[in-house]
């Protein structure tokens, strides 16, 4: 417990101070976020054009201190690291990288999509496959279809069906994370709390192997995700509205593959719709549109804007009222997502 602890201070502060620091690097070097005027359908957005000139790339300084934090919880006695969790790192490491580039060529350009918007989505879907194999092919995880537990329902899909199966969970929840980046706070708060829903899960199996013995090394995967808890924390201080600086795709990409990767390892791929709810509602309502639009060949729309926080802003809501209402559907998807563990999981240790 207390090296769980030790890695979310450690985190949360150097997150809150090393992403001042940062902010006042970027500001001083002038790498802001350039504003989108109008979207692919030439839709005017709301007014967001007070935001210019805010930098982005904050999500450098969310990885680092979860990384630093998670690694000095390790000082401690009986808290050892394991092959899943490198893993988890090194993908974490690899899409961040990708968000990075498209960051720093939106930055240099000056516009508000990277060079490698077209391709960025292939490139991420064959980095998560990459990293499904990897953990497959390097570590003893469980290949069973998972809810709250590898026996649950338990159906083996074995190697190859799994990796396509986890790496389109890895890329689905990294867009999914990445369309939600869109107002100050927004996607940092309901990552925040998709962490601490892992943390407990992991905390859980780690106290009872005899239910999830299935897990590889759950305490490890608990430090991990409260490590990312704290480091989103101390960067809310200074991404809550208004924005000293933005998270970017550097941080968007890398905190949901954060997500997907621990849901894959603690066993509850079925759960994490369910703990990212907020992100699924945002992904499927910009899915939903461009399917109405084209089937009407540009004559309908579900939304005012998509995504669906957008819609709200354009009806009418302030931004805050936008980003507080949706944090708490987010912590309404998080609370039924953990409900539905810990009734399992009482349910087992009671049984």
């Amino acid at each position: 417990m207390i090296a769980l602890l030790i890695a979310g201070a450690i985190a949360f502060i150097v997150s809150l101070f090393g992403t001042g620091l940062l902010e006042r690097f970027m500001r001083g070097h002038g790498r802001s976020q350039p504003i989108l005027e109008m979207n692919a359908e030439n839709i005017a957005v709301p007014q967001h054009q007070h935001k210019k000139g805010t930098p982005t790339m904050g999500g450098l300084a969310v990885i680092g201190a979860a990384t630093l934090g998670y690694l000095l919880a390790h000082i401690r006695k009986g808290v050892v690291f394991s092959n899943q969790t490198l893993i988890i790192f090194a993908g974490v490491f690899l899409m961040a990288a990708i968000g990075f580039v498209d960051d720093y060529i939106k930055v240099r350009k000056k516009r508000n999509k990277g060079v490698l918007w077209k391709l960025k989505g292939y490139i991420t879907l064959g980095v998560a496959f990459g990293i499904a194999a990897a953990l497959v092919a390097v570590t003893d995880i469980d290949t069973r279809l998972s809810l709250t537990r590898a026996e649950l329902p338990g159906w083996q899909l074995g190697p190859v069906a799994w990796v396509l199966w986890a790496g389109l969970i890895i890329f689905a929840t990294t867009n999914a994370v990445n369309v939600t980046d869109g107002l100050d706070g927004l996607a940092g708060g309901s990552a925040m709390l998709g962490f601490t829903a892992f943390a407990v899960i992991g905390f859980l199996a780690f106290r009872t192997p005899e239910v999830y013995g299935s897990v590889v090394n759950p305490y490890d995967l608990a430090v991990f995700a409260v490590a990312f808890a704290g480091a989103c924390g101390g960067f809310l201080w200074w991404n809550a509205a208004p924005a000293r600086i933005f998270m970017g795709d550097v941080g968007a990409l890398g905190l949901g593959a954060a997500l997907a990767l621990l849901a894959l390892t603690t066993n509850t791929q079925l759960l994490l719709p369910i703990i990212v709810g907020l992100n699924v509602m945002e992904i499927g309502s910009v899915a939903l549109q461009m399917i109405v639009f084209k089937a009407t060949k540009g004559k309908r729309r579900v939304f005012r804007l998509s995504p669906v926080h957008h819609h709200f802003e354009m009806v009418g809501w302030p931004e805050t009222t936008v980003i507080i209402r949706f944090w708490l559907i987010s912590g309404i998807f998080v609370v039924l997502g953990v409900g539905i563990f810990v009734a399992d999981f009482t349910h087992q240790v009671g049984g």
